[in-house]
Parts: C-alpha cells; structure tokens; sequence
C-alpha cells in the first residue's frame, strides 16, 4: 500500500477537509493547554460515568454528525438541482450519497435517542444511575471511536461509495479501495457500543425501578426505550456477523457474498435488512414515547389508553423482525414470499394507527398549551401519517414494481423518519433541556 494511495491529495473539497481538520484539532489543543482544562476535561467528561453527562456527550456528538449529514444532504441536493454544473463528480457523489444515509441513521439518529434515554430513563425509574455505570462510558466512547473512524474516511483514503445499505456485489468487487473498509469497521465498532447500550438498558429498567413501579407503571418513554433495548440485542448481532463476513471477503479472500467465487450477494441483502428494518424502530419508537410524555404534559391530560400504547409497541417491535423482505420485492423471492411480508408489513399500519388515535383523543378536550415541544409534536402527526400511508402502499408488492428505486420511496422514507426521529429529538431535547442544564428555554416568541 503506498502512501499516495491512501492519503488524497489535489482535490478542492478533500484538501479543504484536510486543513479544516488540521485547524480545528490544533485550536482545540491550544485553547486546552491555554485555559489549563485538560484535566477538568479528563476527570469530569472524558472518564465520566454520571448517565447525565453522558447523555448530554451522546446528544453533542448526535448534533455534530446531524451538521456533517446536513452538509452531505446540502451537496446532494446542489448537485441535483444543477446537473449541468459538475459540482461533485459522479465518484464524489456516490460517497456523499452513502456517508449522507449511514451518518443520518447510525450517527445521528442513534445517538440522539441513546443521549435522551441516558438522561431520561433513571429520573423517570428513580434509579441512581444505570445498572452498568462503566460499561455506558465504554458504550460512548466506542459508539464515538466508530462513527469518527467512519468520518475520516473521507480525506483518509476516500469515502465508502455502495450506499449506506452497503450491497454487495457493489460493496466487494466493484469497490477497490478503502472506502468500504472504513465502512465496514466503523460501523461495526459503533454497533458493539450500542449492543452494549441496549444490554445496559435493558437491566437498569428490569431490575432498578423504584419501589412500587410495576411495569404497568413505568412512563411511556421508560417503555418505549425497554422495548428498543430488547430489538437492539436481537438484532444488532445480525449485522455484526454480517459486518464481520464481508470484512472478511475484502481482507482475507473469503466468499461469502461474492459472486466470483461462489458467494451469494442475495444474503447480504437478507442480513443487512433482518438488521435494518428493526434499526427503523429502534430509532422511531423512543420518538413514540417522547411524544407521549409531550402530548399528554401540555394537553393537561393523563394519556389516553396507556395498556393499548403498550400492547401496540409490544406488536410493533414483534412484527418489525418480519417485514424485512419488502426491501427487496423486486429481486426475484416469488409470489408467496412477497405476499407474506406485504401482509406483515401493512399489519404494522394497525398498532401504529392506535398510537396516532391515541395522542389525538389525548389532546380532545384538553387545555393544549402551545409550548415549542407541543409545536414539534403537533407537526409530527400530520407528517407522521404521510409517511405511514405512503409506506403502506410500498407494502403492496406489485405497487412496489412500479415505486421501487424512485423519489416516491426517498420521500416516504424522509417523511416517517424526519418527521418521527428528528422532531422528536428536537422536541425531547426542549422538554428535558432543563434535567440536564438546571434552566428552561426561553417560550417568550411562541404563541
């Protein structure tokens, strides 16, 4: 491997990355050494084990990548609004395109949730802190390493370029330089520290709730973030097995998935979506319960029908493990397989719309206040449905023949997981902003 191969140099948007880089890690350097915080630093953030303080690392480190995703998606959409102007070339484009998706989901997304929870769950369960106070510093710190591994792809060797659902045969033979690899590792390391989060989690709400806390209960959001634990340890082993196959194909000559050699790319595709789908409810559910805890706070209300939000979040994450197929329809699986997972996937429409009915017989007759969580939450149903309608007409297999690979597919996607995850992570981050800072946001320019 020689150095010229790995270390890009000549291009605008990667030398200007590169100094940027540069820069910001020399000021932070100096701006440490200056104000003499290196050990403040060290004792009191870096080797923390307070749930608090992690959650709030969690949540900048979310709000960091939600910028970089946000760039990623502002060249997308220059680019496609000026396709004369070749303002990123089509190998450019394609490494946006992958870093923009992978970022969004795994290193937004997923942080967001996971910094709320740490703040959140123990305060609502009366818990002192998690059941596994080291092992959630660990789980940062290894989420965080992944994701900065993943980023620095981009001027170190050059970005992965096989979209963020990473298929091969794209991802193995018609992908020759590092790009993957850092795909491959990156997310994998993340995945392992949020393995290790939903283990965590899972303990801390089964075993130390405060006395007299059944789990009938719990507040919706305790629940919701149960549930998401219990889908984070079924299906995060998937990927990491299926990380670990195509890390081995590219490194070590194995065949797993490729085609050449007799691999089926097909598994891939199975593995990656047996994960992926559920990875769609561990990021949307803590939203329900955000929502939940929003709605019925400023509707003055107690929530409307607790057992059936339960039992619809229960269904939801049992059903999310069998609808994977329909990310693949038009790849040949035949006629009763399609069938199957379109009926699966249009039974996940019944506990959802229970959940919507709810919230809004939440807020019948109550005495609404319009705070800015309550804005985010109210501009959350009607999006919200979009999305959930759209979704089940691309649960229609021969539909899909039709929408499959189009921008009906892009904006459905966007719709449920903008309008779910990213308004209530806005949202969440406003009602609870005072647990983790002592003070309220200022409401003065709302109505």
């Amino acid at each position: 491997m020689r150095l010229d191969e790995f270390i890009i140099t000549g291009d605008p948007l990667i030398l200007g990355a590169q100094v940027s880089i540069a820069l910001v890690s020399i000021g932070i350097v100096v701006l440490l050494t200056y104000t003499k915080k290196w050990k403040w630093l060290f004792t009191e953030w870096i080797a923390s084990v307070d749930h608090k303080r992690l959650g709030i690392m969690y949540l900048l480190a979310a709000v960091l990548m939600f910028f970089r995703g946000g760039v990623d998606a502002l060249m997308i959409r220059t680019q496609l609004a000026m396709p004369g102007m070749e303002f990123l070339d089509a190998q450019h484009y394609n490494e946006v395109f992958t870093t923009h998706g992978t970022i969004m989901i795994l290193f937004m997304a997923m942080p967001f949730v996971i910094g709320l929870m740490n703040v959140v769950v123990p305060l609502q369960i009366g818990a002192r802190d998690v059941a596994f106070p080291f092992l959630n510093n660990l789980s940062f710190w290894t989420f965080f390493m992944g994701a900065m591994l993943f980023n620095i792809s981009f001027v170190i060797g050059g970005s992965p370029a096989a979209g963020w659902t990473n298929y091969a045969p794209l991802a193995e033979e018609f992908s020759p330089g590092y790009g993957i690899n850092f795909y491959l590792l990156g997310v994998q390391i993340a995945g392992i520290g949020t393995l290790m989060t939903g283990i965590n989690f899972m303990v801390t709400i089964l075993r130390m709730r405060t006395k007299g806390m059944t789990l009938m209960k719990m507040p919706m959001f305790t629940w919701t973030s149960l549930i998401t634990c219990l889908i984070i340890v079924f299906a995060f082993p998937v990927l990491t097995v299926a990380l670990a196959l195509m890390t081995f194909d590219r490194l070590f000559g194995t065949a797993f998935f490729t085609l050449a050699n007799g691999g089926i790319p097909m598994m891939w595709a199975n593995l990656f979506w047996v994960w992926g789908h559920p990875e769609v409810y561990i990021v949307i559910l803590p939203a329900f319960g955000i929502f939940s805890e929003i709605i019925s706070t400023f509707s003055k209300k107690k929530l409307f029908g607790y057992p059936a939000m339960v039992a619809a979040v229960v269904v939801i994450s049992l059903l999310s493990f069998l609808v994977w197929v329909h990310h693949f329809f038009t790849m040949g699986s035949g006629a009763a397989v399609n069938s199957f997972f379109s009926i699966t996937t249009m039974m996940i429409a019944i506990p959802t719309g229970i959940k919507i009915f709810n919230w809004l017989f939440t807020m019948y007759k109550g005495r609404i206040t319009f705070t800015t969580p309550m804005l985010w939450s109210l501009a959350f149903i009607p999006n919200f449905v979009i999305g959930g309608v759209t979704g089940v007409m691309l649960a229609m297999a021969a539909a899909d023949y039709q929408y499959h690979n189009t921008y009906f597919l892009v904006s459905h996607f966007h719709y449920v997981l903008i309008a779910g995850t990213v308004f209530s992570c806005f949202a969440g981050l406003i009602y609870w902003y005072p647990k983790m800072v002592g003070y309220r946001l200022n409401e003065k320019n709302n109505w």
